[in-house]
């Protein structure tokens, strides 16, 4: 039988690759925890202790958690130390399910992140969105910035991480 995995490229070794091309320096980054909330967020907010809608493409997220707006009723929450409360259906009307293990997240750093953006999605990279779900490079994300302007968080399915490294090694981003 023909084995059809040598027509595709090597996965990188997430843990240590780098990219620094361009302007742009991009990593993975590991060790996130990451909680999809689906419901009444509202309800989330005051059993959760997390209070705001979550930031959208183009807002700048910041702190050692946070939210990061999907839908009308749906968000991320990410931080760096689990979070209280529990996954499964709540009382209160709200959903949450662990994604540590589904998500994969890039940090996107530099002077010329913008020509990046411009260059992997029709959003402008000047504007804010309410939603932090886009198509960039083809794929599905939640994309923000995180502490200042000029990094970003780029959280993607890990099955399609590999397309969109491959994806960013091959980008011209000038």
């Amino acid at each position: 039988m023909r084995n059809l995995a040598e027509k595709w490229p090597a996965a990188p070794d997430f843990a240590t690759a780098a990219l620094n091309k361009d302007g742009v320096t991009v990593r993975m980054l590991g060790g996130l925890k990451q909680l999809l909330v689906s419901g009444d967020l509202a309800a989330w907010s005051k059993a959760s202790r997390l209070a705001g809608e979550g930031v959208g493409a183009g807002a700048i997220a910041s702190g050692d958690k946070y939210l990061v707006r999907i839908a009308r009723d749906r968000l991320l929450a990410v931080g760096e130390q689990p979070f209280p409360i529990a996954p499964g259906w709540h009382a209160a009307g709200f959903a949450v399910t662990v994604m540590d293990a589904g998500l994969h997240v890039f940090e996107i750093e530099g002077p010329d992140l913008d020509r990046l953006i411009a260059r992997g999605t029709a959003l402008d990279p000047e504007a804010a969105s309410p939603s932090a779900s886009i198509l960039f490079a083809g794929v599905g994300v939640l994309l923000y910035r995180f502490g200042n302007r000029d990094r970003a968080r780029l959280h993607v399915d890990r099955g399609l991480a590999p397309y969109l490294w491959e994806w960013l090694e091959q980008a011209q981003v000038l």
